[in-house]
Formats: C-alpha cells, sequence, structure tokens
C-alpha cells in the first residue's frame, strides 16, 4: 500500500480506498456573521443515524510516524462520546460552552472531537443560532451525507515510516 496522502488529498484517497474514519474523528466549524448584527449560537446537537457494530477492518493512521504537529490557532473544543447511549457535545477542558456570540469581525471556530472506540456510527451535527427576529437550525454533515467514524479497539493498527518508507504495525513504535 502507497504512503498515507497529504491532508489536502485525504478525502479522494478515502473515497478511492472505500475508508471510514477509525477512532477519533475531527470537524472544524467556523461560524461568522455576514451583516450588522450579531449572530447567537445556542447549542450544537449530536444526531445519530445508525450505530452498528464496529468494522472488522485494519486501522491505519494517516499521518507520519515521528513527525508532530500544531499551529497558533485555538479552536473552541467540543468533545463527543459517540459510544454513549445519547451522545452530546460537550466543552472540552475548562472552556465554556453555549451560548457563543459572533459577529463579522469576531469569528469562532469549533472543534468537535467525536470518538467512538466500540462502534460504527453515522452522525451529523446540528447547530441552533439566532440573530435579531430571525432563527435558525444548520445541519453539519459530510457533503449532505452523516459523518461515519468506526471505533478501532482491538484492531491491527500501522502508521507510515518515513524512515522505512513503508506501513509499520503501530504496536512496533
Amino acid at each position: 500500500m502507497q504512503a498515507p496522502p497529504a491532508r489536502q488529498e485525504a478525502p479522494t484517497w478515502v473515497a478511492a480506498h472505500g475508508a471510514v474514519t477509525s477512532g477519533d474523528q475531527l470537524i472544524e466549524i467556523a461560524a461568522q456573521g455576514a451583516g450588522a448584527e450579531a449572530v447567537v449560537l445556542h447549542s450544537i446537537r449530536v444526531r445519530v443515524a445508525a450505530s452498528d457494530p464496529a468494522l472488522p477492518w485494519n486501522d491505519y493512521l494517516m499521518g507520519f510516524r515521528d513527525v508532530g504537529c500544531g499551529g497558533p490557532l485555538t479552536p473552541r473544543g467540543f468533545e463527543v462520546d459517540l459510544d454513549a447511549a445519547r451522545p452530546i457535545a460537550a466543552p472540552g477542558g475548562k472552556q465554556r460552552g453555549f451560548p457563543l456570540k459572533v459577529d463579522v469581525s469576531d469569528p469562532e471556530v469549533l472543534m468537535v472531537t467525536a470518538r467512538s472506540t466500540m462502534r460504527d456510527v453515522r452522525w451529523f451535527l446540528e447547530l441552533e443560532w439566532s440573530s435579531g427576529a430571525r432563527r435558525g437550525l444548520l445541519r453539519i454533515d459530510d457533503a449532505g451525507a452523516p459523518f461515519h467514524v468506526s471505533g478501532a479497539r482491538g484492531r491491527p493498527s500501522y502508521d507510515y515510516s518515513l524512515d522505512a518508507h513503508k506501513w509499520m504495525n503501530h504496536a512496533d513504535r
């Protein structure tokens, strides 16, 4: 199997291989007002479309062994346990949750980390908002389809070594 793709090419690679995100799925949402009025973000809800036993496939980590990452942007984090009977988006760490206010000059970036260890889950988010007299519910999904993540507990796990130029068992670190 070839090396993992660059981040911007990952969706095409995933589609070509029929792959599914495993373990953690990161969803980044940028929210900003478009006019003079502020927008209030009231809540974000998790909606599970389907939940089945985890897929029995190998797990390939889409990064490179021994390479770090990071950046200056610090989004507001939310954690979702998709294995829970009723998943919710809870603020991560000591961050406060909703409501949040955004406007044209003060955007907000929300990073939702959804996690499944034991289930194969298709899910989406609903963001409740208001601005003046207007209210709405925005569905956040994967281009019209639910997001899809499958638990990886107990599955063989591999990552790509830049030194060896091959996929290596994650347990052999």
